[in-house]
């Protein structure tokens, strides 16, 4: 197990590691002392006679201008993790809670909102433990942030609240004992610390981000197998046609199809065929492909920046030598405002829904008797008695559509919040929870591509796909067998999402051909990107 410094800037990737238990997080020397020159600063301006400071002794949103008697600012930290704990519906998924957890001691040790370093070892320690607070999904429009979500998420943290240990759900203060973590008394500014900030929707936006990365290299496998098993042609992935229009996204496509179809004898089968185009699912793939990670480059670049940012307010800026000393200012700002991630979640939901509707088609046509020249209708090896996949068509038509209802944006919806203080809000976790379930959709959209896919290359008889292509159809056999006789195909079409959530489908891909893989530009094809 690595191990994450929270001194240092964090990549995607440890979010995932972290999330999944795979790494612990810690705060580093340089951390530590960034955190305790600014909490110096906190509890300078604590003095009687003291400036009045913004959720240091005032009071919050739309009560800013209340002056808190010094004597209870420790109380107003309490009351408003108490107060702002109103979430409902169902409990987020751990992975997304333990990101939020180290999101959150991420933008505390960056040393700007001045809470004491001790805050982030607990949360540390929690993260460790397995101490995983219960944090209800709905509740929050993206404002100051998520402050009720964030809110149950601090509960845990001074002994309240709910938590899950051990696989129970335990009152937040027992498990906390049970892991041998003691709860912290809150000093002025770190209940407002705690929950100011964009962690709940970046965690959310970041696992689906991972989960819907695998599903984009899954559609080139599985368009390439279709391409293979409907005797279509590949001369439109012709690297000089993707030079007229030079995507990135677009020539990898493109070089991904032609690795994945090199050495093909179904592609020879049909050489000067009398054909003369393809449908637009199958001969597009490199144009809306090649939208689709043209789209998620750029959402993938903003969860980048915002995984790092400081999203608490007010904020101890850096003085002219780029540190924070006692001549630094306290300013309240805006960066807990959710619109960066909310307009990508929804960015990434449109790109994801028209990657998912163009496989849908490409099933169609490979199971449409008048389509599928040379397949029998459905796939089914006694048309008539047997029904085939026809119905897993239907389940991937249902897939697309709720996809469409969900891609409908949420960052143009506002209302107001905070007897209108909080006048425009992101709705950004709205749109981080929507990308999560579409990236769920179109991953089982890829997999009923993949299953019609598989059946449709058996038909063809002996003759084998290219080198790519036969890697991905064996991998798929290893867990799915060929379908003979009706069946129910459930199982089957989550069996081959699991291997495109896992990475395995395109791990077999990668050993069968080459390429490297970072991220959405050099994943299985020849180098030529």
């Amino acid at each position: 197990m690595h191990t994450v410094d929270l001194s240092a800037p964090l990549v995607l990737e440890d979010l995932i590691a972290v999330g999944r238990g795979e790494a612990r997080a810690v705060l580093g020397e340089t951390g530590r002392a960034r955190m305790e020159r600014a909490r110096a600063l906190v509890d300078a301006s604590l003095a009687p006679d003291g400036p009045t400071r913004y959720g240091i002794n005032t009071g919050f949103g739309a009560l800013a201008e209340v002056r808190i008697p010094l004597a209870q600012v420790r109380a107003l930290q309490i009351n408003l993790i108490r107060s702002h704990q109103t979430g409902v519906g169902d409990p987020l998924p751990r992975e997304v809670v333990r990101i939020m957890t180290l999101l959150r001691a991420q933008v505390l040790a960056r040393g700007h909102s001045g809470v004491r370093p001790l805050i982030v070892d607990r949360l540390c320690a929690m993260l460790a433990a397995g101490v995983h607070p219960v944090i209800p999904s709905q509740g929050s429009v993206g404002a100051s942030g998520d402050l009720a979500p964030l809110a149950h998420l601090a509960a845990v943290l001074v002994g309240e609240g709910r938590a899950e240990f051990a696989g129970e759900v335990l009152p937040g203060a027992e498990a906390m004992a049970l892991a041998d973590i003691e709860p912290i008394e809150l000093h002025a500014k770190e209940g407002l610390s705690l929950i100011n900030g964009t962690q709940a929707m970046t965690a959310i936006a970041t696992v689906a981000l991972e989960r819907a990365e695998r599903a984009i290299r899954a559609a080139d496998v599985a368009g390439a197998l279709s391409v293979e098993s409907l005797l279509a042609s590949v001369r439109p992935f012709d690297a000089r046609i993707q030079a007229l229009r030079p995507y990135e996204g677009q020539a990898r496509v493109a070089a991904n199809l032609r690795a994945m179809t090199a050495d093909s004898e179904l592609v020879a089968s049909h050489a000067g065929c009398g054909k003369v185009q393809d449908a637009y699912s199958l001969r597009c793939m490199p144009q809306v492909h090649g939208a689709v990670r043209e789209a998620f480059a750029h959402v993938r670049a903003v969860l980048s920046v915002e995984i790092n940012a400081v999203t608490d307010n007010p904020l101890i800026l850096s003085d002219a030598d780029g540190e924070v000393s006692p001549t630094s200012e306290i300013v309240s700002g805006g960066n807990f405002h959710g619109q960066p991630v909310a307009m990508v979640s929804d960015y990434a939901r449109i790109a994801l829904t028209s990657l998912a509707s163009m496989a849908e088609r490409r099933v169609e046509q490979m199971l449409n008797p008048h389509l599928n020249t040379g397949l029998p209708a459905f796939l089914a090896h006694d048309s008539g008695l047997h029904s085939g996949l026809m119905i897993a068509q239907v389940t991937a038509a249902a897939l697309v559509s709720e996809s469409k209802q969900l891609s409908m944006p949420a960052s143009v919806d506002s209302i107001p919040s905070s007897a209108s203080r909080e006048d425009h809000v992101s709705m950004g976790p709205i749109a981080a929870r929507r990308f999560l379930e579409v990236a769920a959709n179109v991953e089982r959209v890829v997999a009923i591509e993949l299953l019609t896919a598989c059946q449709a290359i058996d038909a063809r008889g002996s003759l084998l796909p290219g080198t790519g292509c036969r890697a991905a159809w064996r991998r798929v056999r290893d867990d799915v067998a060929a379908l003979a006789e009706d069946r129910p195909l459930s199982d089957d079409i989550e069996a081959i999402a699991v291997i495109i959530r896992t990475g395995a489908l395109e791990a077999a891909v990668r050993e069968a051909i080459g390429g490297g893989g970072d991220g959405l530009t050099a994943d299985f094809g020849d180098g030529t990107v």
